[in-house]
């Protein structure tokens, strides 16, 4: 029995040991595979490994609108859209299908493209078809909602994807639906989303929104994203520009511009008791001989303000009580000696203007004037004529939302130890008193100005009213007091008044209108060149016009600034003239009358509309009440503007899209007014030259004839 016992146990440990043996065996070819897989395949499982690891990337939040103070899209993020087909899917049917009306494809895909022949898209799609390409870019560029809209009616492309192969990928873009109007103002975005200048970098934490974040699981060739934490979309802000002021100061400006070679321009419209800015243009003349806004120069220029400073200096002394309106000052013949410098007023060829009174001094811009009575009261104390132009809130810090906005460099007279100035001559408070000697922006000058319509109270320049989001108020933006009363009560009456004859029965006559009253300041200086002085090589100006309007119930303040080289240069007939269309466009465009008071019993209450801007067209009939047609497609989504025909008939206007042209074709602008035709034509690159009133009823350039860039066309119109 021992025996027995013995002999199984010898088979069991040499089984066990088979077994421990297959164990080892295993382990080492483990060890092996291990070593084998971390040395030799290495680079193999690592690859492996890139194509199936998950990833986390931010997920962008939508960028919120910069809307005008109406509510009008001055800069939106938009949809594009990239338009694909699937020439793999359901290719029996499609065959039939493509031979029957693969014509009307083409023709169809023309008339919504029209820079693109019919030739292009055969040639385009045969391409695709050959190559049984599955995602097939029917027009390698991107096409906008509307475009895409009208494609999806066509012939297989309205079939379901899985049936025709059609579908478009959407993507965002920034845009301005109003083109390059107040573009320096709402601001860029540079290439990767960053804001790169004016509202959009201002305000750009309330734009940009909170990013989400997603999860990339990538599996060989293909990527599944996954949502985390979704993004929060920005918020839209609510400006004060009016789109309406700020085509019309544009326009005026750039009229002036061209006809006196003027190199910069600016204009800036504020409603006076609240400081919004309702209009503000920047023009720089290019290489090329036209315009474009590529520096804010209406809040970072530092230039000598010149003739408009005038008003300031008076108010000092009035306000001080050193004199009055009737006091009478010798300006001789014209030139003065000013501690050895020649001061001259701009009639000295003709004998100057002898003696005149404080106001008088105004109304005629007299450089001799003005800075004899402030020298006289000030020439010892030139601290306090400063202290008195702090005080009535010239160069008061205004906290502009716009980065490298300039501050007024108002000189503050210092001395030394033994007494003696160190940053002031017998010259400079005479110089200064005149707008020399000194830097202020144009939109310092305009919130002084503002504050004498406003009876006195300072109020800083608005931008923005409001942050919204989803219709409701994240943040206000309150109009800011910066001085409650500039000056005494006296004073600033005085001012008023002398403003007014400044235009009235002064240099000013030429920013006057026979409709309501203006008052103001004119304003001519020569621009320093540095170090040159201003006497080195040709002599460039600054002239300028800073008033408000109407002068009895002040509603806007405005200032013209034109900077141009050599003479003439005026202020009033040359800045001065812009004022005068400015408020003039102004005041008619807030004339409201009711519709229902020119009605009578037998009145046909279908206006007539011209053809044109058809989004523009139908914002107003719907105000006046007029019926239009339905689903004419007309949306902000869909552009802006639409071009298009209006036909008056049954008490009702019918409105409908026009055929679009190429940005290198001369459009169709027959029975448009003169403002659309203007603007379709020069956003082409063409000169313009309009001869009648009314509407369009020749044209020098054919429509769907190629242009060039500069070259004239001329519009004739009439009733």
């Amino acid at each position: 029995m021992n025996t027995n016992r013995q002999q199984n146990l010898a088979k069991s440990v040499k089984r066990y040991r088979i077994i421990a043996w297959i164990a080892v065996l295993i382990c080492l070819l483990i060890i092996g595979k291990v070593v084998y897989v971390g040395t030799l395949k290495r680079e193999y499982w690592m690859k492996v490994a890139e194509q199936k690891k998950v990833k986390e990337k931010p997920e962008p939040a939508e960028r919120g609108n910069i809307l005008s103070c109406d509510g009008r899209l001055l800069s939106g993020t938009l949809p594009e859209y990239d338009l694909i087909i699937d020439f793999s899917v359901c290719q029996e049917w499609r065959d039939s299908m493509w031979r029957a009306d693969f014509p009307k494809i083409c023709a169809g895909l023309h008339r919504i493209f029209p820079d693109k022949s019919e030739e292009y898209f055969r040639d385009r799609l045969q391409e695709g078809y050959d190559k049984k390409n599955k995602s097939w870019r029917i027009i390698k560029r991107k096409a906008t909602f509307e475009e895409m809209t009208e494609v999806k009616r066509l012939p297989v492309f309205r079939e379901p994807r899985l049936r025709g192969g059609f579908h478009e990928v959407e993507h965002t873009t920034r845009k301005k639906p109003f083109g390059s109007l107040a573009s320096r103002t709402i601001g860029d975005l540079i290439w990767n989303g960053q804001p790169k200048c004016g509202l959009e970098q201002s305000f750009n934490k309330y734009l940009s929104g909170t990013p989400g974040k997603k999860r990339i699981r990538k599996v060989f060739d293909k990527t599944i994203p996954e949502i985390i934490v979704p993004p929060v979309a920005g918020c839209d802000i609510i400006t004060t520009i009016d789109v309406g002021m700020q085509d019309l100061c544009e326009r005026a400006l750039l009229e002036k511009l061209k006809e006196i070679n003027g190199n910069v321009g600016v204009a800036i419209v504020m409603e006076v008791s609240t400081g919004d800015i309702k209009a503000m243009v920047n023009m720089s003349k290019l290489a090329s001989g036209d315009y474009a806004e590529i520096k804010n120069n209406a809040v970072s220029d530092l230039l000598e303000p010149g003739s408009v400073f005038k008003t300031a200096s008076i108010m000092v002394a009035l306000d001080d009580g050193v004199v009055d309106t009737t006091y009478m000052v010798d300006t001789g013949g014209g030139v003065w000696d000013m501690y050895g410098a020649k001061m001259r007023d701009h009639n000295w060829s003709s004998g100057g203007y002898q003696t005149i009174s404080l106001p008088r001094t105004l109304e005629v811009s007299s450089n001799i004037g003005v800075s004899r009575i402030i020298d006289r009261y000030y020439g010892k104390n030139p601290e306090k004529f400063v202290e008195g132009l702090r005080r009535i809130g010239m160069g008061a810090p205004l906290n502009l939302p716009f980065k490298g906005a300039g501050k007024a460099q108002i000189r503050m007279p210092k001395k030394n130890k033994r007494g003696q100035y160190t940053n002031w001559y017998g010259t400079t408070l005479p110089w200064m008193s005149i707008g020399y000697e000194t830097q202020v922006p144009p939109i310092y000058t305009l919130t002084f100005y503002n504050a004498i319509a406003n009876n006195g109270k300072m109020v800083a320049p608005r931008f923005v009213k409001s942050v919204v989001k989803d219709g409701q108020v994240v943040k206000d933006f309150p109009t800011v007091v910066v001085k409650e009363k500039i000056c005494k009560e006296k004073t600033l009456k005085e001012m008023q008044t002398i403003l007014y004859h400044v235009v009235s029965q002064g240099l000013g006559k030429a920013a006057g209108s026979e409709s309501f009253k203006v008052a103001g300041k004119t304003g001519t200086a020569q621009i320093s060149k540095g170090r040159s002085g201003y006497k080195s090589g040709p002599m460039n100006y600054l002239v300028s016009f800073a008033g408000y309007f109407p002068a009895d119930a002040p509603r806007y303040s405005c200032i013209v600034c034109i900077q141009k080289p050599g003479l003439p240069a005026s202020g009033g007939r040359q800045s001065g003239a812009v004022f005068h269309k400015i408020s003039e466009g102004i005041m008619a465009q807030s004339l409201k009358l009711l519709a229902s008071d020119a009605r009578t019993p037998d009145a046909l209450l279908t206006p007539e509309v011209k053809n044109g801007n058809m989004l523009a067209a139908d914002y107003v009939l719907a105000h006046l009440g007029v019926k239009t047609n339905e689903g004419w497609n007309g949306s902000y989504a869909n552009g802006n503007p639409i071009w298009g025909k209006a036909e008056s008939n049954n008490r009702m206007v019918t409105l409908t899209k026009g055929k679009a042209y190429a940005k290198n074709l001369m459009p169709d602008v027959i029975g448009m007014g003169a403002r659309d035709a203007v603007y379709i034509t020069e956003t082409r690159g063409l000169k313009v030259t309009i001869y009648g009133r009314g509407k369009v009823y020749e044209q020098s350039i054919a429509a769907g004839s190629k242009i060039r860039k500069g070259q004239r066309c001329v519009i004739k119109l009439r009733n």
